[in-house]
């Protein structure tokens, strides 16, 4: 891939420019030669034949539009001469599957350092939850949150109050000129010093606030139950406190037969809290005491030596460019081979990002009841954002669109590269958790936080998410790791990237070779080596109401 250009399938009527090429230039790919009357982009496609009206544009060998107008040979689509179409499918219609699996001896006898819970499951990290039933106490989540964090070390750096503090000390000493002559900051200013941590193996306390839990719909609520249901029962927790007022949709019964249904054996700590049977001081009071006491339980967990079959890594992209299905998602697509070879879990999200490439998904299916019932996840889904006027068509972003993501199909073939060539072990629906080894296909919007607060639900105790344009998102109990698609990004976003495929546009590095690397960095984040998102305190959480989010 050291050249300007890339044919990615050999059925493709596209060529990506990995380059900027200007117009008038002279390009060749395989012995074909194209005179681009246009500029083409980095990242952007040129058609290889005259398309007529309503000719189909064909990209990661599956169709991913039809032209609106006539677009000659050399010419790039673009949203003004393209708009998205997909193939039909169907249970109906699967085909044989077979597939090939790497090579995973070399990783066989390889572990990471977790923590070991009951239900067999392995946590890559060790925290602590306080999450409100309601939306009504999230005041009083906060407050207990600015409480624990900056007496028990986990709470974010000063850098910031520091500034606010100074612009207030020159503000009261009149000189204004000094304030506007400061530069922002581009990295921190000096080192801070890390707080001392009592709890040495408590990785942090994690607080969740939301908006829902009363009024809505009934099943928005019940929905909700069952999300806090499987964070609390997620390896990656050790111990949980639920403020409730009392009165709400989202009952605490529900929570705990949610709970029950998950885990029958459930025996973590667990802490609830009804703020209209007192004051909120003998609400907060209690809930702080018996919060801290728990802390001093599960502080009592190690890490140990565990195999990498215990990995469950999620697969996401967001903030998605033109490199995004060249590099980044297929080498997060063989890392997934890999840890399915290797007998763990990978987690792919993001349905309305698998528009366009459901039937090759069904028909690798391993029985015809998985196949359907993503088949049906699929058309309800796609029923309801029709209903109030939208559709997967619409997905796409301007960021998207600006970088190369002409159609929604063009980009859910490149997402889709994600989940790599195994065979899919299950299908789950939003907070169903995975319990099955191999890929799994997760039912969540494509919205960044909305499918990493879902993925980890499924049980994802490593989130892996790939980035053309940059996105500092993260998740409160699971690790989420930033891949950069491309080199540039991650030198100008050192804080938020966390590996770099880079290499593989440029041509230095295989897909594959590039795939093992991000494999040692998660061996080293799942035995507690923090992620950009974790050092910024990035604990992005937003349930999905299940009318429509795209």
């Amino acid at each position: 891939m050291a050249s300007q250009l890339l044919k990615i399938h050999p059925s493709d009527n596209v060529i990506v420019a990995l380059r900027d090429i200007s117009a008038g230039s002279d390009v060749s790919w395989e012995g074909a030669h194209y005179g681009l009357q246009y500029g083409v982009s980095a990242k952007h496609k040129f058609v290889t034949e005259d398309i007529e009206t309503g000719g189909a544009i064909i990209m990661y060998g599956v169709l991913v539009g039809r032209a609106t107008q006539p677009i000659r040979k050399g010419e790039p689509i673009t949203t003004f001469n393209l708009k998205h179409d997909a193939h039909e499918y169907s249970t109906a219609n699967r085909q044989p599957y077979s597939y090939v699996q790497p090579d995973v001896s070399k990783w066989q006898n390889r572990t990471f350092k977790g923590y070991k819970r009951e239900d067999g499951r392995v946590g890559t990290y060790n925290y602590w939850l306080v999450l409100p039933l309601v939306f009504c106490e999230n005041r009083n989540v906060l407050i207990m949150k600015d409480a624990f964090e900056r007496e028990l070390g986990y709470a974010q750096t000063d850098m910031y109050r520091e500034q606010v503090k100074e612009f207030l000390h020159l503000y009261q000493a009149g000189d204004m000129r000094r304030i506007k002559s400061l530069e922002p900051f581009t990295g921190a200013p000096i080192e801070a010093k890390k707080p001392t941590r009592p709890f040495v193996n408590v990785d942090g306390v994690k607080f969740l606030t939301h908006e829902g839990g009363c009024g809505g719909t009934r099943s928005d609520a019940n929905t909700l139950c069952a999300l806090f249901a499987a964070y609390a029962v997620h390896p990656n927790v050790a111990g949980l406190t639920v403020l409730s007022l009392g009165c709400q949709n989202s009952e605490l019964k529900t929570l705990e037969d949610e709970i029950k249904k998950r885990d029958p054996h459930f025996n973590k700590p667990f802490f609830a809290f009804e703020h209209q049977k007192g004051t909120e001081y003998s609400l907060m009071s209690g809930a702080i005491k018996e919060t801290f006491m728990g802390l001093t339980k599960i502080n009592q967990f190690e890490r140990s030596d565990a195999p990498l079959s215990k990995l469950s890594v999620g697969l996401k992209c967001g903030g998605s460019d033109g490199f995004s299905g060249i590099s980044a998602n297929p080498v997060l697509g063989h890392l997934s081979d890999l840890v399915v070879g290797l007998g763990g879990q990978t987690l792919l999200a993001e349905f309305p990002e698998l528009n366009g490439v459901e039937q090759e998904l069904l028909n690798r299916c391993v029985t015809e009841e998985k196949a359907a019932k993503f088949e049906k996840l699929m058309r309800d889904y796609a029923g309801k954002a029709e209903a109030v006027g939208s559709s997967f068509a619409f997905n796409p972003s301007p960021g998207n669109i600006k970088d190369g993501l002409i159609t929604d199909a063009i980009k859910s073939a490149g997402a889709a590269k994600k989940g790599g060539n195994a065979y899919i072990s299950d299908v789950l629906n939003y907070t169903e958790r995975a319990t099955d080894s191999g890929l799994q296909l997760v039912c969540t919007p494509g919205n960044d936080v909305e499918a990493t607060t879902g993925q980890t639900a499924a049980g994802a105790n490593i989130i892996l998410f790939t980035t053309g344009l940059g996105t500092p998102t993260g998740n409160p109990i699971c690790p989420v790791a930033k891949v950069a698609t491309n080199t540039t990004l991650a030198n100008r976003m050192p804080d938020v990237i966390d590996f770099d495929c880079g290499p593989v546009v440029d041509g230095t590095q295989s897909i594959e070779q590039n795939a093992e690397a991000l494999l040692e960095y998660v061996i080293k984040v799942a035995s507690g080596e923090l992620t950009k998102a974790q050092q910024l305190g990035q604990d992005d959480f937003i349930p999905w109401k299940r009318g429509v989010s795209l």
